[in-house]
């Protein structure tokens, strides 16, 4: 098996919380489908659980807990839940509801996002990483992302907008080789009818996301969150406050920003000159 289709070994602790789940959902005579509304989550969500592809959030769980009466347990055995290997601890939430995601925003400003990445740009971000990795932590990362990248041919129906500094792509992150790839890339994804590519030019007078980077997602049951992440950990945001004020910031952008046709026009550009 290459590189590009191993999946991420899913943890002991996620299959076991996945069995007892199902276990409590048919004692208390559910089936996924039936269960969905009374806890407010997708049939879709509730598989993905049981069969330990993803972390349950919190929410999920104490909704759970309180429709199929499960005294506690399914609170306590969540408490033993880990992540899956290649994924960061701060980012296996974030991970989880991108899987359901109707809409995903990610604007970046640090590198391209992991969705987006080629093996050759993934591997050099992983080789180079600091404190180092060993070969075996390399190829996890790289399959779990590899898994991720998934959701851009599995999920039409999901609207995808990335916004990109342009530095990103004159950086030349791998040298010019693996920056022809990654451009070609992109550029392939572009044209992909739910994805939106947008370029933040170099020279701009005025910009909203001066704070940083960000990701928008909205849930099949039309919840948003946001997630921010910084050097070692991530922040996942669900106060509504807060996430309406990066959607704001996230619209500015946008209109800031370069059109996708002109973004498209652009990379096709520095493509050409390398």
């Amino acid at each position: 098996m290459t590189a590009h289709n191993a999946e991420p070994e899913r943890s002991d602790s996620l299959r076991t919380f996945g069995a007892v789940y199902q276990g409590f959902r048919e004692s208390r005579g559910f089936t996924q489908e039936s269960l969905a509304p009374e806890i407010r989550y997708s049939s879709d969500y509730i598989g993905s659980v049981e069969q330990g592809r993803m972390l349950p959030s919190k929410r999920f769980i104490d909704r759970s807990e309180d429709v199929l009466e499960a005294l506690g347990v399914l609170r306590k055995a969540a408490t033993r839940l880990s992540k899956q290997r290649g994924l960061a601890s701060w980012f296996q939430a974030w991970a989880g509801l991108e899987e359901h995601a109707i809409t995903l925003y990610t604007y970046e400003s640090r590198l391209i996002p992991g969705l987006l990445q080629t093996e050759a740009y993934a591997r050099t971000l992983f080789t180079h990483q600091l404190p180092p990795l060993n070969a075996d932590q390399i190829e996890d990362q790289w399959a779990a992302r590899a898994e991720r990248q998934r959701l851009l041919r599995e999920r039409p129906n999901t609207a995808y907008s990335f916004l990109l500094e342009e530095h990103l792509f004159l950086r030349r992150t791998g040298g010019v080789e693996v920056t022809r790839g990654l451009i070609d890339h992109v550029l392939a994804l572009a044209e992909q009818p739910n994805t939106e590519l947008q370029v933040m030019p170099l020279v701009r007078e005025t910009h909203a996301g001066l704070a940083g980077p960000m990701q928008l997602l909205e849930t099949p049951e039309n919840l948003w969150h946001a997630y921010c992440e910084a050097q070692r950990g991530g922040l996942l945001i669900s106060d509504l406050k807060e996430v309406s004020v990066l959607q704001m910031r996230y619209a500015r952008m946008r209109s800031q920003a370069l059109t996708p046709e002109d973004s498209v026009s652009l990379l096709r550009e520095m493509r050409g000159a390398l």
